[in-house]
Order: structure tokens, then sequence, then C-alpha cells
């Protein structure tokens, strides 16, 4: 009678645990695609890391060459000032060689 009694508890805890293994079934494989999504979601950010080393590669060679363009401008802009300088310099000469030729020609205009 034992051994009937045991048996009979071990049917019923079967049926009992039935539904509760299938829904663990059910969460394995529910866990099992999250795993795979997961997995395809790692893939992608490993790819945004490589696309984003790639932007910050690009991005210094952009900030090198803005600071190379910044001192072309600079040196350029100082170029400029010194001839503009020279211009104002030639241009002072000029205008006082020009005071001188009249001067001299109203001399001469005079002597003649």
């Amino acid at each position: 009678m034992d051994n009937d009694l045991v048996q009979v508890l071990r049917s019923v805890i079967r049926e009992e645990l039935e539904p509760v293994n299938q829904r663990l079934d059910r969460t394995d494989e529910n866990l099992e695609g999250i795993n795979q999504h997961l997995g395809s979601i790692d893939q992608h950010l490993i790819s945004i890391d490589h696309r984003m080393d790639d932007f910050d590669q690009r991005l210094t060679r952009i900030e090198d060459d803005q600071q190379l363009i910044k001192r072309a401008v600079l040196d350029t802009n100082e170029r400029l000032i010194n001839v503009e300088s020279l211009l104002e310099n030639q241009h002072r000469i000029i205008e006082l060689l020009s005071a001188r030729s009249i001067e001299q020609e109203a001399k001469l205009k005079r002597i003649i």
C-alpha cells in the first residue's frame, strides 16, 4: 500500500507541476529570444562604437586642419598689415615727392 500511495502522490505532483513546467519552458524560450536580440543589439553597438572611433579620428584631423588654417590666416593677416604699412609709407613718399615736384616746377617757372 505504501508503494501505491507513493505512485499516486507522484502522479498527482506530476500533473500539478505540468502547467508550471510548461510555463518554465515558455519562459526559457522567451529568454532565449531575448538573449538573441541582445546579441544583435551588442553587435549593433559595437558597429556604432567603431563608427564613433572613426568620427573621433576625423574630428581630430579637422581640428588639426582648423588650427593650420587659423595659423595661415593669422600669418596672412600679419603680412597684409605689413603690406598696408608699406603702401601707406609709399603713398606718403609719393605725396611728398609730388609736392616737391610741384614746388620745383613752380620755381622753374619763376626762373624762366
